[in-house]
C-alpha cells in the first residue's frame, strides 16, 4: 500500500469487519487469524500460530524483520469481538463507518498492518523488528493467552497496542486494573412458613457482603466496586440455602487492588451457620505511566505534529486491554494507537473515517523511527 488513501484504508478495515468473530465462536476468530496471516505473509513475516485451547481461537504471531538487529517492538491486537453473530450489518453514514468490532479493535489491526505494508511498498523496513501478535480472547480477559503475551513482552524493547484511541484521539499512557471475585454463601434450607426458624438464609448473608464490598467505592479515586450478578434461592417459600455473586472492580493502582482483596478475604460472618467461599476471577493488573512511557508518548506526539495533526493528549484509561499485562511487567507500553470513534460494545460502534490516513501514517513513522536511543529505548 504505497499511497495511504482513505478509500484503500477503509476497504482494508472493512475486510476485517466482514469476518464476524465473537470470542466464543472459534471458527470466526480463526478466520480472522487466517486473514491476518495472509497479510503478514505478504510482508515476509515468519509466522507462528499456536492452536487454540480452553475453547478459544488460535494465537497468531507474525515476525516482520527490521533493519537493525536486537530486541524489537511487540504490536498487540485482538481478533475477537463481543458481538454475537448477525448482531448488525456494517454500514457507512457520512463521515462514519459502523460495524461489529470496527472500533474495538479491527480498525486498529487493519491500519497497523497497512502501515507495515506502506513501508514495504516504499522499499523500507521497520527500524526494529516488529512482532505482530493477534490475540483470540481479549474480550474475555485473555485467559488462554496472558502467559504468551507476558512472555513475548519481556523479549521486546517496547509494546505498541492498537486498541482504539479515546476521547477524540488521546493515547493511553496508563490503565486502571480490573479485579473480579466470585462469592458464594451456603446456608440451610427450610420451609419459609412452617419451619422458617430452622433455615439459615444464604441470600441474607450475601446481602451483608454486598453492602460491605460496595461501600469501598470511592469515585474520587476511580475505585469502583460493583456486584453485578447475584443468583440465589430456588423458590419464594424456601429459605435460600445458596447464593452466588460476582464482584467486579475498577482498581486504579495496586493499593486499591490490595484493599479489595483484604476486604473480600476478611468478610465478616453475620450468621455463624452460613459459610462463605471466595475465589479470584479473571483480572487485569493496573499500570502507571513511567518515564519510558512518557518518552514513547512524547515521540509519538512529535511525529504526529510532523505529519500535521495532534494526538489530542494522553489519558489514563479505565477499560482493560492486553497492555495491562505488558505495562504491569515494566515493559514500556503505549496504548490507544488505533482508530478514533465510539460506541464500543454496542450496535452503534463506529470509527471516524477521517482518522484512517493520519493514524496509519503515525504508525508507519513509529515503525520507521523507533530504535535504540529514541524514546528511551
Amino acid at each position: 500500500m504505497r499511497d495511504l488513501s482513505q478509500p484503500a484504508l477503509l476497504e482494508a478495515v472493512m475486510g476485517w469487519v466482514a469476518i464476524e468473530s465473537p470470542t466464543q465462536h472459534v471458527p470466526g476468530v480463526n478466520r480472522v487469524a487466517d486473514h491476518a496471516e495472509a497479510l503478514l505473509r505478504g510482508l515476509g513475516a515468519a509466522i507462528e500460530r499456536t492452536p487454540g485451547r480452553e475453547g478459544f481461537g488460535d494465537i497468531l504471531i507474525g515476525r516482520v524483520p527490521g533493519a537493525e538487529q536486537g530486541p524489537g517492538l511487540l504490536l498487540l491486537g485482538h481478533m475477537d469481538t463481543v458481538h454475537p453473530l448477525g448482531s448488525f450489518a456494517a454500514r457507512m453514514d457520512g463521515e462514519r463507518a459502523y460495524g461489529p468490532g470496527i472500533y474495538d479493535m479491527k480498525g486498529g489491526n487493519a491500519i497497523a498492518l497497512a502501515a507495515l505494508q506502506h513501508l514495504q511498498a516504499r522499499g523500507l523496513r521497520p527500524r526494529l523488528s516488529v512482532s505482530v501478535m493477534m490475540i483470540p480472547d481479549e474480550e474475555m480477559g485473555s485467559p488462554s493467552s496472558r502467559a504468551a503475551i507476558e512472555a513475548e513482552a519481556l523479549r521486546h524493547r517496547a509494546v505498541l497496542v492498537v486498541e482504539p484511541s479515546g476521547e477524540g484521539g488521546r493515547l493511553t499512557v496508563a490503565r486502571h486494573g480490573i479485579a473480579r471475585w466470585h462469592l458464594s454463601t451456603h446456608g440451610r434450607p427450610a420451609h419459609a412458613g412452617a419451619y422458617h426458624a430452622e433455615g439459615r438464609s444464604a441470600v441474607r448473608e450475601m446481602a451483608h457482603h454486598i453492602l460491605a464490598l460496595e461501600a469501598l467505592t470511592d469515585h474520587a479515586r476511580n475505585f469502583c466496586v460493583n456486584i453485578g450478578v447475584v443468583q440465589g434461592g430456588t423458590h419464594e417459600n424456601m429459605v435460600p440455602a445458596e447464593c452466588r455473586a460476582i464482584c467486579y472492580a475498577l482498581v486504579p493502582t495496586a493499593r486499591e487492588e490490595e484493599a479489595l482483596r483484604a476486604a473480600v478475604l476478611g468478610l465478616a460472618r453475620h450468621d455463624a451457620d452460613v459459610r462463605t467461599e471466595v475465589a479470584p476471577g479473571l483480572g487485569r493488573p493496573p499500570y502507571s505511566k513511567t518515564p519510558a512511557i512518557q518518552a514513547l508518548y512524547d515521540h509519538a506526539a512529535a511525529l504526529a505534529r510532523e505529519i500535521g495533526f495532534e494526538v489530542a493528549g494522553e489519558r489514563v484509561a479505565g477499560g482493560g486491554s492486553d497492555g495491562n499485562f505488558t505495562g504491569a511487567l515494566g515493559v514500556p507500553t503505549l496504548d490507544g494507537l488505533g482508530v478514533i470513534g465510539g460506541g464500543p460494545h454496542t450496535r452503534e460502534e463506529f470509527l471516524e473515517i477521517g482518522c484512517l490516513v493520519p493514524r496509519t501514517r503515525l504508525l508507519a513513522r513509529l515503525f520507521e523511527t523507533l530504535g535504540p536511543g529514541v524514546a528511551g529505548l
